[in-house]
C-alpha cells in the first residue's frame, strides 16, 4: 500500500533504533514474545491523540480508534480515483466486501465517470479521422 515518505523515514528510524520483534512484529508487549493488549494500543492511541490534536479534536471522534485511520485510508484512496480492485488490495478486502462498505463514501464518481467517457469518445474521434 502507499506510504507517504515522511511516514516511511520515521518507520524506519524506529526500526533502525528498535528492531522488530522475534515474529517480525513491530510494536512488541512488555512481555517477551506476546503482542500488545488492546489496553496497551488503546493507552498509546489516547496519548498520541492527544499529543497532536487540539483540545475540541481530541474530545472528537476525530480518530477516535485507530481503525478510524484505515477507513478514513480506504475512503481517500477511493474519493481519489483509484480503481476499487487496487484498493481492495491494499486494504486486504475482496472486491466485495470492499464495495459493500465503503460503496457510500464514494464522491463524484458518476461526474468522473462521464469524463472519462466524453474524453475516450472525444479521442476515438480524432483516432478515426
Amino acid at each position: 500500500m502507499p506510504c507517504p515518505p515522511q511516514l516511511t523515514a520515521l518507520l524506519r528510524a524506529h526500526l533502525q533504533r528498535f528492531g522488530v520483534d522475534q515474529d517480525g512484529r513491530l510494536f512488541r508487549g512488555v512481555r517477551q514474545g506476546r503482542q500488545p493488549d488492546s489496553s496497551t494500543y488503546e493507552r498509546a492511541w489516547r496519548k498520541a491523540r492527544e499529543a497532536v490534536l487540539t483540545p475540541a479534536q481530541a474530545r472528537s471522534p476525530l480518530g477516535r480508534r485507530p481503525y478510524d485511520l484505515r477507513h478514513a485510508a480506504v475512503s481517500t484512496w477511493l474519493n481519489a480515483g483509484v480503481g476499487a480492485a487496487q484498493v481492495a488490495e491494499w486494504a486486504g478486502h475482496s472486491l466485495k466486501v470492499l464495495l459493500d462498505i465503503y460503496a457510500h463514501c464514494i464522491d463524484g464518481e458518476e461526474s468522473a465517470a462521464r469524463r472519462r467517457i466524453d474524453a475516450a469518445l472525444a479521442e476515438a474521434r480524432q483516432s478515426s479521422h
